[in-house]
């Protein structure tokens, strides 16, 4: 979260030169928001949003028993995999499909997870491209439901 300070004023120094804030309301401080424009914003949401993730009774156990140690792992590859969606900057390869074909999930959980997201670019975002971001999340919330249903009634078929 980005804060800036409307007034200088709200600064005083203490004993050590440090700068110290005193804020009489809340308004005194706003928070900026702008668009998705580079990695460091895909990792300011990645980030903000996988740490719901983790947090959240419903989803977080999922993530956590799949994911296990490996977060860094992940992470890394969703930076890439919004850095290509959402950037035009093609840096992920693979086919983010088939880890998610065996997951225990169901409407409830895609729904929590299009939550936690939405809330997360709503919160540190504004603009076209966080708007895409959301439009392209709920297509695939969609379509891995979709798939994963299709996969569980089809069990002797082939993925792709």
């Amino acid at each position: 979260m980005i804060l800036i300070i409307k007034s200088l004023s709200n600064f005083l120094i203490d004993n050590f030169g440090h700068p110290k804030i005193f804020i009489s309301n809340y308004s005194d401080l706003a928070q900026e928001k702008k668009d998705i424009t580079n990695l460091e914003d895909i990792r300011l949401l990645v980030d903000t949003f996988y740490d719901k993730i983790r947090e959240d009774q419903l989803i977080g156990p999922i993530f956590d028993e799949r994911i296990q140690n490996r977060w860094p792992e992940h992470l890394a590859k969703m930076y890439t995999f919004w850095q290509t969606v959402l950037l035009g900057e093609h840096t992920y390869y693979g086919a983010p499909f088939p880890p998610h074909a065996q997951l225990p999930v169901e409407k409830m959980h895609f729904e929590r997870w299009l939550s936690l997201f939405s809330e997360t670019l709503n919160d540190l975002f504004t603009g076209d491209v966080a708007k895409e971001a959301i439009w392209r999340a709920n297509k695939m919330a969609v379509m891995f439901q979709y798939k994963i249903d299709h996969y569980r009634n089809n069990a002797s078929k082939s993925l792709i």
